[in-house]
């Protein structure tokens, strides 16, 4: 046995040494290792041994067996490596070339695009922005906000729940941020808070992951008419146009009081063909709701605002279905993307530079 394996040895190693490819040495494998093998056939051998010879000679064929998978496995991995290298090699990209004619512009996102517009008109009128977690608490989500536990909202069938995470959900609104800002306890408080939520709703014109952003002013004099004029101001800008008419609609939320729903009607509405359209919901921040942050609401107060994002984008750049910025379809963003480099300012447009028109 020892000397079959000492002759046998040495033409498999340099046999394994010289193999130039993965099939050459998959080759190898099989003639040595393979249910016919050259080293299969010695172990079947084995059986008429005696039992003192059986156990010597097992020892030192298995030693050998395992020499000759581990230099089977060196080499292959010494091949795909050099597979690799050449792959890498051969289409390696020179970086500092021209674009070729034939290739297409990126494309900025609708979405993103939107939320640029809108965070550079709240920053001009002085809101600062926060973010917070997605995943978030029963108290930041629902609780702080005045929420009761019987809400629709706060139901299976409309919030995703974290099932190995007790007492945490994806958050249903941004308005977490707001909570998260007032405990912070530095006033006064004027903010913006985008991001991505999260709901159990899926058709033309709802998402179970969708954007919002929700506005919040707290001070001492703020009231209802500066809430007003801000949503006026805001829908001039964003939509570019002056003929842009808002209303207040009395509505229920529970973490404001009053609370409305703020349509728009003018030129914009008259575009889809209606008179008012409802764009958000908006109300001054509920007493209970500045006690649940430690802010005392016989000195403060101040009011709230939210808005779905893809809802905007959809009125301002006739976008039909709002499934379909989320298809990552490229003929889509060719269409309705914009520029990378038009970037939206107050002073020259928000989209007049855009690659949609």
């Amino acid at each position: 046995m020892q000397q079959q394996i000492n002759d046998m040895k040495p033409d498999l190693l340099a046999a394994i040494e010289s193999a130039s490819d993965l099939t050459t040495l998959d080759e190898i494998r099989v003639s040595a290792l393979g249910k016919n093998g050259r080293i299969t056939a010695l172990m079947k051998g084995l059986g008429a041994l005696s039992p003192d010879e059986r156990k010597q000679a097992g020892q030192i064929l298995n030693t050998f067996k395992t020499e000759i998978a581990n230099a089977l496995e060196a080499k292959k991995q010494a091949l795909e490596t050099a597979v690799l290298n050449a792959r890498l090699a051969s289409e390696s990209v020179d970086v500092t070339l021209p674009t070729r004619p034939d290739t297409h512009t990126g494309r900025i996102h609708p979405i993103s695009q939107v939320m640029e517009e809108m965070l550079t008109i709240f920053a001009q009128m002085g809101f600062e922005l926060a973010e917070g977690p997605d995943i978030e608490d029963d108290w930041h989500n629902f609780e702080a906000l005045n929420i009761p536990p019987s809400h629709p909202s706060r139901q299976m069938q409309a919030t995703f729940f974290m099932e190995n995470a007790p007492g945490t959900i994806l958050r249903t609104q941004t308005s977490g941020v707001q909570i998260r800002t007032m405990e912070k306890g530095k006033l006064p408080i004027k903010i913006v808070a985008p991001g991505r939520t999260y709901r159990c709703d899926y058709d033309a014109t709802h998402s179970p992951m969708f954007h919002q952003i929700e506005g919040l002013v707290i001070d001492k004099t703020t009231n209802l008419s500066h809430l007003k004029g801000v949503l006026e101001e805001f829908m001039k800008l964003f939509f570019e146009t002056d003929d842009v008419v808002l209303r207040f609609r009395p509505s229920y939320f529970p973490f404001t009081e009053p609370s409305y729903e703020a349509d728009v009607g003018g030129a914009l509405a008259k575009t889809v063909g209606k008179e008012w359209i409802e764009l958000l919901g908006c109300g001054m921040v509920h007493p209970q709701v500045l006690r649940n942050c430690g802010i005392d609401p016989n000195e403060y107060q101040g009011f709230a605002f939210g808005c779905g994002i893809d809802r905007f984008a959809m009125l301002k750049y006739n976008i039909p279905d709002i499934r379909n910025f989320f298809e990552s379809d490229m003929r889509w963003i060719r269409h309705y993307g914009f520029l990378p480099l038009d970037v939206p300012t107050i002073t020259s447009g928000l989209s007049m530079n855009g690659g949609k028109k």
